[in-house]
């Protein structure tokens, strides 16, 4: 097992998202790596936390990587952010992403869990989603 292929993985996603043309076109740009200081947008998309675990077998390494994709908004509901959750899963689930290192043998939709943080000002949706890697 490697943790190598985790930039790759996590490179691939984030140019899915980028370059997905129902993603942008509620999002816009402002889908992050890393949420930028300052004042953000009522309404954006950023990538969360990882965990990996071992996926080797009789054939060659692998790994699974289990990660978050999180969507925010400060709007008053959760529709918008619902929404753009819903063009996010369907641009990942099933996703023929390319990786600088490795293959991505599946990519799968595990849970959300949609919450309001804070004072209940902002909405937060954390979308899991799960992919098996193999090391070339």
């Amino acid at each position: 097992m490697s943790y190598g292929m985790a930039a790759a993985l996590q490179e691939a996603v984030f140019q899915r998202l980028t370059g997905d043309a129902a993603v942008t076109a509620l999002a816009g740009s402002a889908i992050y790596d890393v949420v930028p200081s300052g004042s953000l947008p009522a309404l954006y998309v950023t990538l969360g936390q990882e965990e990996v675990r071992d996926a080797s077998d009789k054939t060659g390494g692998g790994a699974r990587h289990d990660f978050t994709v999180s969507v925010v908004s400060d709007g008053s509901g959760f529709l918008a952010a619902k929404t753009i959750a819903a063009a996010v899963s369907d641009a990942l689930v099933d996703a023929d992403l390319s990786l600088s290192r490795g293959r991505l043998v599946a990519l799968d939709f595990l849970r959300a869990r949609a919450s309001r943080e804070g004072t209940g000002q902002l909405r937060r949706i954390e979308l899991r989603f799960r992919a098996r890697i193999e090391d070339d």
